[in-house]
């Protein structure tokens, strides 16, 4: 049966961040609230499907195919959705077979799971690596890794008119850019479409340079016809993608408890503390007004802390 695009439009609150050392150089800053979308589509990851799913339904596929780890927040957020909406998913999986939470997750929402290994993941950029996944589920739509891509960014252009909606209720009537996590780049390429140079996009770059993040947002662009400006990249990724040492939960864990948000060490967490980083050392103005983007992740929260044998602590936090 062919796929019909959910007629779901989440919409996420855009509240303000009270941190002391904001407040001690003077900066504002606003999260708009990725993670509470929803308990199981979180974050960023439904704006990055929801384009390849009209591509999908327009080409008559039954379901989506796509890539990513044992921890991955985009396999979740897919197998979730098609969970919720009745279709077909498949994930590529990175690696040899592992119980993790998001694995046990993706087997509950019915998506029908394939381990690569390592060299089998690497292959994914070679021009055939779709070329035997189309002969087995010839029904199903493929999705990059992360869902990256132009049609990826193209959905998170809408988080753009999230922000703009809601400014004149924290008594903002312009700000002075974006502040996000990065890991493909595919949300921030996104939102240098949106704003067309009128405000820069400033991404913490969670893994390593090595990832290509810089090459996919100027691929993405390039694509879109758009100039290459109005970003910047940020290393942030504290030795490696995934690598969460003992400073960045103490700091993550004190914000979670002053500004009563819920984060993550992989991308939320990492993003926060560079920025603290750019405040301290006089990057930005006083009285500047930053765009937080929380990227959601919070379902993986509890494995990336058990590296470090660190209890999870509550995420379930009364939101302002």
């Amino acid at each position: 049966m062919p796929l019909v695009v959910p007629q779901w439009s989440p919409w996420a609150p855009l509240q303000s961040l009270k941190l002391a050392w904001l407040q001690q150089y003077g900066i504002e800053v606003a999260v708009l609230r990725l993670d509470l979308i929803d308990a199981q589509v979180s974050g960023n990851k439904w704006f990055k499907l929801v384009e390849y799913l009209r591509e999908a339904a327009e080409r008559g596929a039954e379901g989506l195919i796509s890539l990513g780890g044992a921890h991955s927040n985009h396999l979740h957020a897919l197998a979730a959705a098609g969970r919720r909406f009745g279709f077909p998913t498949v994930g590529l999986l990175r690696g040899n077979p592992q119980d993790t939470p998001t694995v046990s997750d993706l087997q509950a929402c019915g998506m029908q799971l394939h381990w690569l290994g390592y060299g089998g993941y690497r292959a994914r950029h070679e021009a055939d690596f779709w070329v035997p996944w189309g002969q087995l589920y010839p029904q199903l739509h493929p999705v990059p890794e992360g869902g990256g891509g132009l049609l990826g960014a193209l959905g998170c252009m809408t988080l753009l008119d999230m922000v703009k909606a809601q400014l004149g209720e924290l008594g903002w009537d312009d700000y002075h850019g974006w502040w996000m996590g990065v890991g493909t780049g595919t949300t921030l390429a996104g939102l240098v479409l949106a704003e067309d140079g009128q405000h820069p996009v400033y991404g913490a770059q969670a893994v390593p340079a090595d990832h290509g993040v810089v090459e996919q947002v100027r691929a993405v662009l390039a694509e879109a016809e758009r100039p290459d400006l109005g970003y910047l990249l940020i290393d942030a990724c504290r030795g490696g993608f995934a690598k969460v040492d003992a400073e960045l939960v103490a700091f993550m864990r004190a914000a979670e408890i002053e500004a009563q948000l819920p984060l993550e060490p992989l991308y939320t967490a990492k993003a926060l503390i560079a920025l603290r980083q750019h405040v301290e050392a006089g990057y930005f103005a006083a009285g500047s007004r930053l765009i937080f983007v929380h990227t959601g992740g919070l379902q993986g929260r509890a494995a990336s802390l058990a590296a470090l044998r660190e209890p999870p602590g509550p995420v379930g936090m009364p939101s302002r």
